[in-house]
């Protein structure tokens, strides 16, 4: 009998490919002379509003770009390596539970808000997957939804989460660094995750409710029919024993 063999399964092809992009384009920016110290600044970060050293130009359609695109770039190692540690977590086990098509729009969506929010709001810029990040953390801890019931996990988590963000608002310095990695980012993704957690249904939940309509729609269905036959059956019944009675 032959044996197995085991090979390498692209499972998550949207979490992966994110996750390829942005090490790539660290590693460009990173590592290769022609590029080093450009790409990121140029292209993948998003600058603030009215009065920052970086402001948005509603007349550069380069910032637009940088407004939604702004997650793949990171500023050092540390950066990359803590967005995706829960990126690649995460990601897998919620594409397959929603789909590849419905992740990427999750990540697109969480992308712009967070971007909108950052030029019209904050005086700083921003990079990096933070708020994809935080909601991969939030969009996970909804495990079950219903209308009358919010889980108990979902309640913890966002009071663990904005919690830590507060005290890292108030305890950490702003400096150069800090100011690119904003602390909006982790509390607009947070919003996003949860907004989709409880308007998004999972395809496992829709298969489950179109699969049970068809079998309660065959048994309403099928009842009148089983009736009918039971009647029509007790009619012959009753004629068969009128017709023995009128011969006797």
């Amino acid at each position: 009998m032959a044996k197995k063999k085991f090979h390498l399964t692209y499972n998550a092809p949207v979490t992966l490919t994110f996750a390829f992009i942005c090490l790539a384009i660290f590693l460009l920016d990173s590592y290769v002379p022609f590029f080093r110290g450009k790409t990121i600044s140029t292209l993948f970060t998003a600058p603030g509003s009215r009065g920052a050293q970086v402001s948005f130009d509603w007349k550069n359609l380069l910032d637009y770009f940088r407004m939604i695109f702004h997650v793949a770039g990171h500023a050092d190692w540390n950066h990359l390596l803590g967005n995706f540690s829960f990126i690649l977590l995460l990601g897998p086990l919620l594409e397959e539970r929603y789909g590849s098509f419905m992740i990427l729009v999750m990540i697109l969506v969480t992308s712009l808000v967070t971007g909108v929010v950052n030029v019209c709001f904050i005086p700083s810029t921003l990079l990096g997957a933070s708020s994809i990040a935080f909601m991969f953390i939030i969009l996970s801890s909804i495990v079950t939804l219903d209308k009358k019931e919010i889980p108990l996990s979902f309640v913890l988590i966002v009071l663990l989460f904005v919690g830590r963000e507060l005290y890292s608002s108030l305890s950490v310095s702003q400096n150069a660094a800090s100011s690119s990695v904003s602390i909006v980012a982790h509390i607009v993704g947070g919003v996003c995750g949860s907004l989709f957690g409880f308007l998004v249904a999972p395809k496992s939940r829709k298969a489950r409710a179109s699969g049970k309509t068809l079998v309660e729609t065959d048994a309403f269905e099928t009842k009148p029919r089983a009736t009918a036959k039971k009647a029509s059956g007790a009619e012959n019944d009753v004629t068969v024993v009128a017709e023995l009675g009128t011969l006797g």
